[in-house]
């Protein structure tokens, strides 16, 4: 999964779950929801695919694990009964990320420190660009289907939510006048 894979999913998530709760503060959380999605990839990339790149070589690490998501959920349950509940928004949009990610599969990555201290090595090789070009060419080519479709359906999930904020503001822009 990619950018609009763990974005709009997760914030599709989110939306559905807001819609259960007597609180709907869903539009004052899409920022971090966002952050939250993509956080663990905004750790880990530069760090396990740039600056240790020889040592770990893979864009799956510290963050992509159990023992982080606990750690900022933690935190941010301190932070929410506080009354700010930003963080612990961010550490459950960082955990779909995870699901999204089908962590599962790894579990050494996941169970971290559980399973041991090394983490695996990707097994795409090259330098970050020449990952991040392949990353790109298969998260938007229909030959690698799962990528391709989860990119899709977040996408269509960020238009539509996009598309039901604006008709809510128009809507309530028209009842002021």
């Amino acid at each position: 999964m990619f950018f609009f894979g763990h974005i709009g999913i997760t914030l599709g998530v989110f939306y559905s779950l807001s819609r259960l709760s007597l609180k709907n503060n869903f539009a004052a959380a899409v920022s971090y929801i966002i952050v939250g999605s993509l956080l663990p990839d905004i750790i880990d990339k530069p760090l396990g695919r740039i600056i240790f790149a020889e040592a770990i070589g893979s864009g799956r690490i510290f963050s992509h694990t159990l023992f982080f998501v606990t750690i900022l959920g933690l935190a941010g349950y301190y932070l929410y009964l506080q009354g700010q509940p930003n963080l612990l928004i961010i550490a459950a949009a960082s955990f779909c990320h995870l699901l999204e990610d089908n962590m599962w599969d790894s579990p050494e990555v996941l169970f971290w420190p559980l399973l041991g201290w090394e983490f695996p090595r990707d097994a795409i090789f090259g330098n970050f660009i020449e990952y991040l070009m392949l990353i790109l060419n298969r998260s938007y080519t229909v030959a690698f289907t799962e990528v391709f479709i989860s990119e899709i359906i977040g996408l269509l999930i960020i238009i539509l939510l996009t598309g039901k904020y604006i008709q809510s503001k128009t809507k309530r822009h028209s009842i002021a006048k």
